[in-house]
């Protein structure tokens, strides 16, 4: 089983079985991380955005070019960025630590999103 360490915006960190086949997404709505996933994890926005270290970002598969995509929309990005809804899809490291964005106005940005994605659709 892995380990994911949630490190809260506030520094407190949270370190958390994971069973196989879950998402960071997942795993934290499961332990009440404060992590949005406005499209529940169908990589459709990028309020699921976590910062990863360099060590656990270099672990796991490159990000696909549609993740790249909506990071290109995501606020805070860093060179290791991911969506927390794609990593542990395909792998899992033994451990992985995840920094949890938080950005004021996340509701606001996701009505944006939402209102986006219906004209886009």
């Amino acid at each position: 089983m892995a380990r994911v360490t949630f490190v809260l915006p506030d520094g407190a960190r949270r370190v958390l079985d994971a069973a196989p086949g879950r998402t960071v997404l997942e795993i934290a709505w499961e332990h009440g991380i404060g992590i949005e996933g406005a499209c529940e994890g169908a990589m459709a926005c990028s309020t699921c955005h976590v910062v990863l270290s360099e060590g656990d970002f270099d672990r796991l598969p490159a990000p696909s070019e549609d993740e790249e995509d909506m990071l290109d929309i995501a606020w805070g990005v860093t060179p290791t960025s991911r969506l927390g809804c794609q990593i542990g899809k395909r792998t899992y490291t033994l451990s992985t630590r995840c920094n949890v964005v938080q950005c004021l106005g996340d509701i606001e940005r996701t009505q944006k999103l939402t209102h986006l994605m219906k004209i886009c659709n």
